[in-house]
């Protein structure tokens, strides 16, 4: 809005105007990380990841045994509890937990490393927009739908959609330097062999792993 037209609104209007664009501009800016490079991958890499995505298959969980399923009911207890400040609805939370434990194991990663990166990609914000565009929970760049998904960036506001692109793309880059963790986040942030975002994203998942 021009300056010259928000001089003639009233003080309590044009104040309201300027504490959006604020809120808008962190909304972008907090968005710490997400400059995934598109690389040139395989065809075979490729074809995985997308029959990986495309599963339709809700997340449900299902338990071996009793113990996996006490293990589940101890976690999501406690993270619920820490997360209470940042996600205040019970359903979206409860609904966010599952998913996330869901597609983690899906994709044989730790729940609370998954956790950790979230806090440090979006402070678990769905809506979160980088400064170069990622999107979402796990800050997932919109060419990978192009390349292994249906082309429509708008789904990785999506719950599901984020978590399993997130997930996958880090097991991807897990294996792809064979196992190697402290580079494959560096490569999941576009800062592939410095230590600032894997130490932020390792801290964080020690704080979720002891819970």
């Amino acid at each position: 809005m021009p300056l010259a037209i928000m001089m003639r609104l009233s003080p309590l209007y044009a104040r309201m105007v300027v504490l959006i664009v604020v809120a808008l501009l962190v909304a972008v800016s907090n968005a710490s990380a997400g400059n995934q490079r598109e690389e040139v991958l395989a065809n075979a890499i490729k074809l995985a990841l997308a029959r990986s995505i495309t599963d339709p298959r809700p997340p449900y969980l299902n338990f071996a045994n009793d113990a996996e399923r006490i293990e589940w009911q101890r976690w999501s207890g406690s993270v619920s509890k820490r997360l209470h400040s940042r996600m205040p609805d019970a359903m979206v939370r409860s609904e966010f937990l599952q998913t996330l434990w869901y597609e983690a194991r899906r994709a044989g990663l730790e729940p609370a490393l998954i956790l950790g990166l979230i806090q440090v990609e979006s402070g678990f914000r769905k809506y979160a927009i980088s400064s170069v565009g990622a999107r979402g929970y796990m800050q997932v760049m919109p060419f990978w739908t192009r390349v292994i998904g249906d082309g429509q960036p708008s789904r990785l506001f999506h719950m599901q959609t984020n978590l399993r692109y997130g997930c996958n793309i880090l097991r991807m880059y897990i294996d792809m330097e064979r196992g190697d963790l402290f580079l494959a986040l560096g490569r999941y942030n576009g800062s592939r062999g410095r230590q600032e975002y894997p130490s932020a994203v390792r801290a964080a998942w020690k704080r979720w792993e002891s819970t």
